[in-house]
């Protein structure tokens, strides 16, 4: 007798996904389904649904990595399964990190003796060694008020308002005061004058920053040391300086070596990268170094055994993959300082290119400066029909992702777009942007009037209509006296007349879109 299964019965495994029923019903987003799934099937979907991300080489806002050697991808995908953590059973994914260190170290100028190895860690990212380093900075500040018999419930750290949002997290989540120095229109980093005067004894560090994330610039780390240095000297306090090189660190020792913002200034004690940005490396790896062992406290750092031989550590999670490390190492024996200055100096003569091609349209004001991160930050000369944001989203229908945002306090009305140049952003791409760029800005000559602006333009006449019609300055009169509105009465008034102005609008034409 011959068995035949009917189609509903079979085996799914064996017949192709699409002409499955999976991808006629709708999988489960917020519970896990109760049933398993071919693994053909879960491949598809999932791949299927990922198509709709943007193209990470397209991604122009992100300073990361998007592109490695194929060899290097085979060493990440080789390591996706050991734990970084495990260091005795890992000893030479450890060693690979030690390495690092004390390259990095050496590249940042560490004063270090010839057999001394350097003190750092590799974390996920520059958030994380931020937060490492701040604790640090913290933990001696208290120490030595401690010692002198002096409050240390209050400390505080000096930045400039152009930090990355990691500063904020690290004085909220370790109870510190976040002072920032505000920004100016035309000046967009810390001004060192401004950050020295806010220093006081309770400031644990002043942090400066080597790229901006909001135009690229570096800040003068060098006026700050020689500043704060006098400053220490008056005072009888030894403020020290943190450097976040997240994006410029791997960028400055190539491209401007003579320039002094590392440990060849005394009061730097410690520099975090990023190696997922200009370290070449996918998303996951940072590093924080510390000038010497005395600028981390013992206390910080714990010790364990359970995982086979006493293990020293000091981080914030983990457990942690050990491809990045690994990655990380390839670069640096694989490029050395010769392949790092060939990408960097590449990166920088594109956004020269970039930059030169956005100014030849005559429409835009260029906001990054020439020494920094590659990348072009710049934002409209008129903005009064169109704005920087409307450019960002048009653009995407040409596949680039550009953003655009308002600058910190006290320069919030300047709005900026930032095109960051990667390694693998060729001059070729950068030629086919500036063309998108100016049929960009030839579609929205030849589009009406943005909706909010003259939104905006009727608000402001309404509200004008309203003072005229309460009286000077949003005033009633009463028995010919003038008496101020309050604020909310005036808007009261404003809503009305706009409710009025609309339905007259609608009144007299039905097919006016308002």
């Amino acid at each position: 007798m011959v068995l035949s299964k009917i189609s509903s019965q079979s085996d799914v495994s064996v017949h192709s996904t699409f002409a499955s029923r999976y991808v006629r019903e709708s999988l489960p987003r917020y519970r896990m389904p109760d049933n398993s799934i071919p693994k053909e099937a879960a491949f598809q979907i999932i791949n299927d649904e990922l198509m709709l991300d943007g193209r990470p080489r397209l991604n122009l806002a992100s300073f990361v990595t998007t592109w490695m050697e194929p060899e290097c991808d085979k060493l990440i995908m080789d390591a996706l399964n050991k734990n970084y953590v495990d260091m005795d059973e890992y000893p030479v994914t450890t060693e690979l990190q030690n390495r690092c260190v004390n390259m990095i170290a050496h590249l940042f100028n560490a004063p270090l003796g010839e057999s001394e190895a350097a003190v750092g860690v590799g974390t996920v990212g520059s958030s994380e060694a931020i937060m490492l380093a701040g604790l640090a900075f913290k933990r001696k500040w208290q120490n030595k008020r401690r010692a002198l018999g002096l409050p240390c419930d209050k400390p505080n750290i000096v930045t400039g308002a152009n930090v990355q949002v990691c500063w904020e997290k690290f004085a909220r989540y370790f109870e510190v005061e976040l002072k920032e120095v505000k920004l100016t229109e035309g000046y967009y980093v810390m001004d060192p004058e401004k950050a020295v005067e806010m220093v006081d004894e309770n400031t644990i560090c002043v942090a400066a920053i080597l790229g901006s994330t909001l135009n690229g610039e570096f800040e003068d780390v060098k006026k700050l040391n020689d500043l704060l240095t006098e400053k220490n000297r008056v005072t009888g306090w030894d403020t020290p300086i943190h450097v976040d090189a997240a994006s410029g660190g791997f960028i400055a020792p190539f491209l401007w070596p003579e320039l002094e913002w590392d440990f060849r200034l005394p009061l730097v004690k410690s520099i975090n990268v990023s190696g997922h940005k200009y370290g070449l490396v996918y998303a996951g790896v940072g590093w924080a170094i510390w000038r010497s062992k005395d600028d981390l406290p013992d206390e910080l750092i714990f010790h364990i055994n359970y995982l086979g031989a006493d293990q020293p550590t000091f981080t914030l999670n983990f457990s942690k993959g050990s491809s990045q490390i690994i990655a990380q190492y390839y670069q640096l024996i694989r490029l050395g300082h010769e392949g790092y200055r060939n990408v960097m100096e590449n990166c920088h003569q594109n956004a020269m290119f970039l930059r030169e091609g956005l100014e030849r349209t005559g429409r835009f004001e260029i906001v990054s400066k020439e020494i920094g991160v590659p990348l072009v930050a710049f934002s409209l000369k008129d903005n009064s029909r169109h704005d920087e944001f409307e450019i960002a989203e048009m653009l995407r229908s040409y596949g680039w992702i550009v953003p655009a945002y308002t600058m910190p306090a006290d320069a919030q009305h300047i709005t900026v777009l930032r095109v960051v140049i990667r390694e693998d952003f060729s001059r070729t791409l950068a030629e086919r942007l500036v063309l998108d760029v100016t049929k960009v800005l030839h579609e929205l000559d030849n589009l009406p009037v943005r909706l909010h602006a003259k939104s905006t333009a009727v608000v402001e006449e309404a509200a004008a209509a309203v003072v005229v019609a309460a009286g000077e300055g949003g005033s009633g009169r009463v028995n010919g006296t003038f008496l101020k509105k309050t604020e909310i009465e005036t808007q009261r008034e404003i809503t009305t007349y706009w409710k009025k102005f609309v339905a007259n609008k609608k009144k007299n034409n039905k097919n006016t879109i308002c």
